[in-house]
């Protein structure tokens, strides 16, 4: 395992659209474990693929303790609105206010293949979103509706 370099915004790969992922293999979960390991050593909740220059509907989301790894996911379902703020990793230096969904449900497929279903509310729900709009190469600075200097 390692940490790979993060992308930041301004790198053409992040506004590419991802690919699925087709192989559940090796090399998927070498990805995702490189993926954890960055995302440990940054201090984040979320990780898409693109942020590490790899062009694959892969992203990785921590919270509540617990790491979901979603492959190829898909939102099934949203409702609710909800403003609130959000950084990234690839965008550092300032958060800013973000309308998205209260709730969702999404499916998507892990290291192994196996399909899931997740609903998700408020900031899990948002985390959830941030993440797979990496896979389409959509920041969270094309939805902001309000900066928020950071003091960091």
């Amino acid at each position: 395992m390692a940490t790979r370099n993060i992308l930041k915004m301004g790198d053409p790969l992040l506004r590419k659209i991802s690919k699925p992922v087709e192989s559940f293999d090796f090399k998927l979960h070498q990805l995702l474990d490189d993926m954890e390991d960055t995302l440990h050593s940054v201090g984040g909740l979320g990780l898409a693929a693109p942020q590490v220059g790899i062009l694959r509907r892969v992203c990785i989301v921590e919270y509540d303790e617990k790491l979901y790894e979603l492959v190829n996911p898909v939102l099934i379902k949203s409702s609710g609105k909800c403003v609130d703020n959000e950084g990234c990793l690839s965008v550092p230096g300032f958060r800013g206010l973000v309308e998205r969904p209260e709730s969702i449900k999404v499916e998507y497929f892990d290291r192994n293949g196996k399909k899931h279903h997740q609903c998700a509310e408020g900031y899990f729900a948002r985390v959830f979103l941030h993440e797979m709009d990496h896979l389409d190469g959509i920041l969270f600075a094309d939805k902001m509706i309000k900066k928020i200097i950071d003091d960091d």
